[in-house]
């Protein structure tokens, strides 16, 4: 890659943002302030995925911003939405009766917010400030009761037919040729789906609708039979999804939004009702995989197998939830909490080629290390790298050292040469690697290649250490290398995989007697 045709820091967030603006401009628009938006679904708990997509968005904002434009990301509440099924785990709050209700009218099962939404919302909000991220937060049930998209509801149920008809084009879905792409919220009983509206009187902007019993998510929920009007710039109701997303892009002026590959669909339909009916460009797009379990599975809320920001910050650092997010957007990842060493390390490696002390020859591949590195510091980076210490160490450190653990580690680690000084962050990646070793002993185990010589010599070294500990462990090492035609330093750097997963490490023969020398022989047994 010539040095011409890196854009910006070198990074897909570069590369999205570049297109974003050639579109823009080839419209025609202004470009006074360029708007980023991410939606913030508010029916169960916000997991890593949720809180990718503001950060992504975000990231966006920064790229465009250091090409010279204003921007700002908006991050868009739908807690308009109503609840369609139970999540896992909160079957004991009763909330049965409030299903196909809009999550904000429905009470926080907690008690510390004013509704089950904004309880939600708040996990995300939490999440987002924690990493650093600035935001303008909109709520749904605020921006349809202050009438903000009435002009664009208006619009919209005017063309319904046109729509409905276009929806069963393009998705196969032939509701919305029967009923509006509108749900009032039912008068008498405060449900959303069960309302479905039928007809729309264009000069009092009234729908009329009946709630009747509906299906949702396989169940079928009772309506209560109540035939009503609403005024769609009076009365609480909100837009199918089919519609919604460009109604809100028009209204708040959205030029970017990514979108996972779950809405597609709706985001299919909503960029034609956004050009042909709304008379707005629809905003640049950028499709993204969905988070997956360890198992393969996708990461929902309603299924309980949630990665939420608060848990992933107990056992890593902020940083190393944006680089997760950063790194990449295309491609479905499987992702547990037990790729946090890794990435612990991965960023400790790209401050290293950041200020020169890893060396890369390649120019595209150091200014995207760089690039990458930049935007996980969110365009902020340190003046001076920080004291490097490996998080693995630090786990297996935890793990021998469960009482005065931060005291006991902290001498180790002065012990070892790892650092000279103490110091409060020290103090915090200890606490954050306690935590991990407290909740996940049981590590996966590093793959190591060994080639038969090096097996060999591994298989005396374990009966050495599974026999009495030997006076020396560093000199034992070392001549058991020698003894079978392997390097001392290559024999070290196994050493040093197997157990931390790294090349390196503190001074081996004591690091073995103070994990154990049982403990260490089965750890390598189980790698030969």
């Amino acid at each position: 890659m010539s040095e011409q045709e890196i854009i910006g820091k070198g990074t897909w967030i570069d590369k999205l943002a570049s297109e974003m603006l050639q579109r823009e401009k080839e419209i025609g628009r202004n470009t006074d302030i360029l708007r980023v938006e991410s939606g913030l679904g508010a029916s169960g708990i916000p997991h890593i995925g949720s809180l990718g997509d503001a950060v992504r968005a975000y990231g966006v904002k920064l790229a465009l911003e250091n090409l010279g434009y204003k921007s700002e990301l908006i991050a868009y509440s739908d807690d308009l939405d109503g609840l369609r099924k139970i999540p896992e785990g909160m079957q004991k709050f009763g909330l049965e009766e409030h299903i196909a209700k809009p999550v904000s009218l429905i009470p926080d099962p907690y008690g510390c917010h004013d509704s089950y939404g904004m309880h939600m919302s708040s996990i995300l909000l939490e999440g987002l400030d924690k990493v650093g991220i600035k935001y303008e937060f909109r709520r749904a049930v605020d921006t349809y009761k202050q009438g903000l998209l009435k002009d664009q509801i208006h619009t919209i149920l005017q063309n319904s037919t046109k729509i409905g008809d276009k929806i069963s084009d393009l998705v196969g879905q032939e509701k919305y040729q029967k009923y509006l792409p509108y749900f009032p919220v039912c008068a008498q009983c405060n449900r959303l789906y069960t309302a479905e509206a039928s007809e729309y009187i264009v000069d009092e902007k009234k729908v009329k609708y009946h709630c009747h019993d509906t299906e949702i998510g396989s169940k079928m929920i009772k309506g209560c039979d109540h035939h009503g009007e609403a005024d769609i710039a009076k009365d609480l109701g909100k837009l199918a999804w089919k519609v919604e997303f460009a109604a809100r892009w028009t209204a708040f002026d959205i030029r970017f939004e990514a979108y996972g590959k779950d809405i597609m669909d709706s985001v299919k339909v909503n960029d034609w009702v956004a050009d042909e009916v709304l008379k707005f460009p629809h905003p640049h797009h950028v499709k993204y995989e969905m988070f997956l379990d360890k198992g393969g599975k996708k990461i929902s809320k309603s299924l309980g197998n949630v990665i939420t920001a608060q848990k992933w910050l107990e056992f890593g650092t902020p940083k190393s939830i944006l680089l997760l997010l950063y790194k990449r957007i295309t491609g479905a990842r499987e992702l547990g909490f037990e790729d946090i060493p890794s990435l612990m390390s991965e960023y400790n490696e790209l401050e290293d080629i950041y200020f020169g002390r890893i060396k890369i020859d390649n120019q595209a591949k150091l200014t995207k290390s760089k690039g990458l590195y930049e935007y996980v510091n969110l365009l902020n980076p340190p003046k001076q790298s920080e004291i490097h210490i490996n998080y693995r160490l630090l786990i297996e450190l935890t793990k021998i050292f469960k009482e005065d653990r931060k005291g006991r580690v902290m001498k180790k680690l002065l012990d070892y040469g790892v650092i000279k000084n103490e110091m409060p962050e020290i103090e915090n990646l200890i606490e954050l690697a306690g935590n991990y070793s407290d909740e996940f002993a049981q590590q996966e185990k590093t793959q190591v290649e060994l080639d038969n010589t090096a097996k060999k010599a591994l298989k005396i070294l374990v009966e050495a250490l599974e026999g009495e500990e030997p006076e020396d462990i560093q000199n034992t090492i070392y001549q058991i290398a020698k003894s079978n035609d392997v390097q001392p330093k290559d024999f070290f750097k196994i050493l040093y995989q197997i157990i931390l997963g790294t090349s390196r490490g503190p001074k081996i023969g004591p690091f073995i007697s103070d994990i154990g020398t049982k403990q260490v022989a089965k750890t390598i047994s189980e790698h030969i």
